[in-house]
């Protein structure tokens, strides 16, 4: 089998020193790289340029997504397309031996059509959030059922199920690996460094934000596929609503009907904590718990703004 040409799509919005980092990282190991920018006011479309990109610079009168930004990178290799495609985040470093790895992988494996590695966070001892991010990218090796932001993948099949849907605000990936696999494609991850990511989350608000998308991302991704064999995020969307607003609710509830002992039931989530905490230690096990919060607000988001017929903008954590 000839060698697969590789091609890279790169998004990013005033990354400033990372995104060069990001594209100085994937010189030498793809052919051609398109950096599409979303309305970036430092500089870096121009950086991007001096760097060999070729620059989309994303017409931000229409509603933003990540999703819709890498359909329009995707679009511009159209007409020379590579057989693979390494979708990156402008805020990553990819590691010098991933593509050549991921490509080996892909060319003995025609049944794989996405394949990841091992994204870690690059200060993850900057604060808690980074860290408990980090913790986050350390999935299981083998067979998956998505990807995120960083994945390398075969081009044809890519477009064949449509891309990315551009109307999604988060979770767009684990979407697109979704109807990949209804396609015939497989995922895979693999035990091998792939990219190093930088958070940059230091405060709390910024986590809770981030924790909110995903809960949007859940609901979403359960009204749309969850009737379906796979159930998509039908589970993680009951567990944010059960304990980030039914269990609040009933003990509430209970104590303004009933009797203040009501209260009680507030009782289940330290207890929880600590059944979490022999697998996942105290700090997340904490951030656990208390993220089914800000899930539940981002799921009710969703189905409020599903209500009025309205679609709700980014939810942006940086």
């Amino acid at each position: 089998m000839p060698e697969q040409i590789v091609d890279a799509v790169v998004i990013g919005r005033n990354e400033g020193a990372r995104l060069l980092t990001c594209l100085d990282s994937l010189r030498g190991q793809v052919r051609r790289i398109v950096y599409v920018d979303s309305g970036s006011t430092d500089g870096s479309a121009g950086a991007a340029t001096a760097r060999g990109a070729q620059v989309v610079a994303l017409d931000m009168t229409q509603p933003f997504t990540a999703a819709r930004a890498r359909n329009a990178g995707l679009d511009l290799l159209a007409s020379d397309p590579p057989d693979l495609v390494q979708l990156v985040d402008g805020d990553c470093e990819v590691r010098p031996d991933w593509v050549a790895q991921a490509r080996a992988f892909l060319i003995a494996r025609p049944d794989i059509w996405v394949v990841c590695g091992r994204r870690r966070e690059r200060f993850p001892e900057a604060s808690r959030y980074n860290r408990l991010c980090d913790r986050e990218w350390d999935t299981p090796v083998g067979p998956a059922k998505a990807c995120g932001g960083d994945a390398l993948m075969r081009f044809a099949p890519l477009r064949s199920v449509g891309g990315y849907d551009p109307t999604l605000i988060a979770g767009e990936e684990p979407d697109l690996c979704l109807r990949m696999g209804r396609a015939g494609g497989k995922v895979w991850r693999l035990d091998a460094e792939m990219t190093l990511h930088d958070a940059a989350m230091t405060r709390f608000g910024q986590w809770w934000q981030r924790s909110r998308r995903a809960g949007h991302a859940f609901a979403e991704g359960a009204w749309r596929h969850g009737a379906g064999p796979e159930r998509h995020w039908v589970r993680e969307t009951r567990r944010a609503l059960l304990w980030g607003a039914g269990g609040p609710m009933a003990a509430l509830l209970l104590a303004a009907l009933w009797h203040p002992a009501g209260l009680a039931l507030i009782l289940l989530w330290p207890l929880q904590w600590l059944r979490l905490s022999r697998r996942m230690g105290a700090e997340a096990a904490l951030f656990s718990v208390l993220g089914k919060l800000a899930e539940a607000q981002g799921a009710l988001g969703f189905y409020w703004g599903l209500l009025r017929g309205r679609r709700r903008g980014l939810i942006e954590y940086k």
